[in-house]
Order: structure tokens, then C-alpha cells, then sequence
């Protein structure tokens, strides 16, 4: 069978929408081009009516109820909401938050931000297996600690964290729990209330549905989750996010999340299939390649690999066949090593000579023969010419 060229290998970049999202997108920007906060009329009617929908969709993905999505334009502006708008809320006595070294840009930026602001930002490390180890985040609970943040699955080396553990002995002691689920979303079961998170961000392009969407999943309780609104407006969303609405692209995001609990259970299975066979291939056919992060638990499509005595600076370029990365798509134009992997213990020049390769939905075995292939004729060569 022929593999068409160039190969998409980098889901966790992004992942290409599905044909029958996009049907959902097009239809949507064509007939329901109302808006839904115009009450007065059918068009808006129409597009509350798809609004709606694509919140029980969403919801339904991750076993929340529909009142408690909050539609954003990504998982960026959702992790800003949760961690900003948290720490807004707080009172004086409240001024500490945890959170890991295996964060994504977007969570890390604001917590960044609320340390210049005073706040007191502690990030618990980890060891080569990439797995937080659960009772280092909870050592660091103090009477003053407000939320613990901890990504669910890294969008780097794959590695699914134990969010649910630490989200037991935070809520005993009254600290609010937030998640990054972006990429566990379209591969891992994921239950808000098992989780026992307070706080989960989610983005429709990573799990097959457009860009430019995403949503905050706010815990409903009595009384309200403390939060207050990073943005000031019309009061959307129930005033975490004024604005009026991208219905083109929640509803798209909605049949995302619908073929996401659909596909799930045959999908995983046939990924990891997949990654066994390419990492299977490499190794056989090359000396020195490793495998960053702990084979298990681990999201089904992630390999992270280093090619010993090569840079994936050289190895890139030999490689333009093939969809890659070198690390996470928001830091790409940044040629510093990834912190993400320095944290596993790794060298710089370790952290240099690693690739990230991410298999979807439209992975086949052919594209995966051929992957293996050329990164093995690029590596050889290379080496030799390195001599």
C-alpha cells in the first residue's frame, strides 16, 4: 500500500479535524449564523439550540454535568481562567500554589505571572519515569496552600499523571484541585467526579475538532467555586467568559468530543499497537535509542525518543517526509533544551537529541513501516558522517 507523503506524525502538536466535524463546522457557519444571546428570534434560537447540545456533548466526554461548561477559545484561555480567576477569588490567608515541572506553557505562564505578583508558586520535580510522584505534591500542603494544578497527561513525553490521588488529600484539607486534560481528553477515561478535580481544561483541537475553542469544566457546589472572570463584558458564559460566542466552532467541538467517547475503547488498543511496533523497529534497527519517560502509564500515540551521539536539530532536516517535533509546538521557535526533559534528569545534550513522535486516528501501519524506515536511514547516515 502507498504511503502518501508527507506523514502526520504529530498529533499531540495538533490533530487533523474529522470529516465529520468539519461537516458539523461548515453546516453550522452556513445555516445557524445566529447569535445566542439574541432571544427574540428563530436564528438565535437555532444556535442556543446547537449550543446546548455541544455542552452535554462535552460534558458527557467527561461525566460532568452541561451546567458546568464554561466555553473558552482554547485550553490556554481556560488554564488563565481557572488559575487567575482562583487566585483572584482568594482570600489574604490563602497565597500558595503547587503545582509540577511537567506543566504546559499555558499553565506554567500564569503561575509564572501570580509568583512575580507574590505569590508563592512551588513545582514538585520528578524522576527519569516522568510520573509525579504523588506524596511529593502532597508534602508541600500547608494551611496557606489555595490549588494544586497538575497536567494530566504531558503533551511532551506522554506520561499520565495520578491526578486522582492528589485530588483525594486536597479536598480533606479544602485545596482546590485543577487539571490540564487537553491531551488525556480523546484517549483516557476521564471522569470529573472519580477525579475528584475541581477545575479541568479541555480544547477541541486536540481531539479532532477545530482550533480557536475550548472549554473550562467549573465544579458546580454550594456555595459557588470561588472564581472571578479574567475578562469583563457581557457576562457570557456565566461571567467567567464574556464575549459572544464561536457557535461554529463549539458545536464542531461538541461532535469532536462525541466521536472521541465513540471511538475510544477501539482506538487506544490500536494505538498502542502501533507505538509498540515503531519504538519495536527503532530499536531493533539502532543502537542507542531510549525511550524519554516511563513506558507505562502512558498515553497510547506518545513516544518520546533520544538517538544517542545525535542532535535532533541534525536529524530534522533529514527528515521533512515525516511530520515530527523536537518538543512541545508552543515553545518551537525556543532552541534552549526542554525544560520538560531536563526535569527527567536528562543532560542537555540528552535533552537535545530527542524527538516526539505522535500517532492518531489516521495512523496506519504503512506510515508507521515507513517512519521507521527513514529515521533509521537518517540516523545511520548521520552517524557515520559524524565520525
Amino acid at each position: 500500500m502507498a504511503v502518501n507523503k508527507p506523514v502526520y506524525l504529530d498529533h499531540h502538536a495538533t490533530t487533523p479535524i474529522d470529516p465529520l466535524v468539519l461537516e458539523v463546522l461548515e453546516r453550522t457557519q452556513r445555516q445557524f449564523f445566529g447569535n445566542p444571546a439574541s432571544n427574540s428570534h428563530s436564528f438565535g434560537w437555532g444556535a442556543q439550540a446547537l449550543v446546548k447540545k455541544a455542552r452535554q456533548q462535552v460534558a458527557a466526554l467527561i461525566g460532568a454535568d452541561e451546567r458546568e461548561i464554561i466555553f473558552t477559545s482554547g485550553a490556554t484561555e481556560a488554564n488563565n481562567i481557572a488559575l487567575l480567576g482562583a487566585a483572584s477569588a482568594a482570600p489574604e490567608s490563602k497565597r500558595k500554589i503547587i503545582t509540577t515541572t511537567l506543566e504546559h506553557s499555558s499553565v506554567a505562564g500564569p503561575l509564572d505571572h501570580l509568583e512575580k505578583q507574590g505569590w508563592d508558586v512551588v513545582r514538585v520535580g520528578t524522576d527519569a519515569t516522568g510520573i509525579i510522584n504523588p506524596d511529593d505534591l502532597i508534602a508541600g500542603l500547608t494551611d496557606d496552600t489555595l490549588l494544586i494544578s497538575v497536567i494530566a497527561a504531558q503533551n511532551e513525553i506522554g506520561t499520565v499523571q495520578p491526578v486522582e490521588e492528589v485530588a483525594r488529600v486536597c479536598h480533606r484539607r479544602g485545596i482546590l484541585v485543577h487539571s490540564d486534560a487537553v491531551q488525556a481528553a480523546a484517549h483516557l477515561p476521564l471522569d470529573v467526579g472519580a477525579l475528584g478535580v475541581d477545575l479541568l481544561s479541555l480544547s477541541a483541537h486536540k481531539i479532532y475538532g477545530p482550533k480557536g475553542v475550548g472549554a473550562l469544566w467549573v465544579r458546580r457546589c454550594h456555595p459557588p467555586l470561588p472564581l472571578d472572570p479574567c475578562f469583563h463584558g457581557g457576562g457570557q458564559e456565566s461571567g467567567l467568559r464574556p464575549g459572544t460566542m464561536n457557535v461554529p466552532g463549539i458545536a464542531a467541538f461538541g461532535e469532536a468530543c462525541r466521536l472521541a467517547l465513540k471511538y475510544r475503547d477501539e482506538e487506544v488498543p490500536r494505538l498502542q499497537g502501533l507505538n509498540k511496533r515503531l519504538l519495536d523497529q527503532l530499536q531493533e534497527q539502532l543502537p542507542g535509542v531510549q525511550l524519554n519517560g516511563a513506558g507505562q502509564p502512558r498515553l497510547p500515540g506518545n513516544l518520546n525518543l533520544r538517538f544517542e551521539g545525535i542532535r535532533a536539530g541534525q536529524l530534522m532536516p533529514r527528515l521533512t517526509v515525516l511530520a515530527l517535533s523536537a518538543g512541545s509546538a508552543c515553545r518551537s521557535d525556543d532552541p534552549a533544551p526542554s525544560p520538560v526533559l531536563l526535569s527527567l534528569g536528562l543532560s542537555k545534550q540528552e535533552a537535545a537529541s530527542s524527538l516526539r513522535i505522535g500517532l492518531g486516528r489516521q495512523t496506519t501501519e504503512e506510515e508507521v513501516d515507513f517512519a521507521a524506515e527513514r529515521i533509521t536511514a537518517a540516523v545511520q547516515k548521520l552517524r557515520s558522517e559524524n565520525k
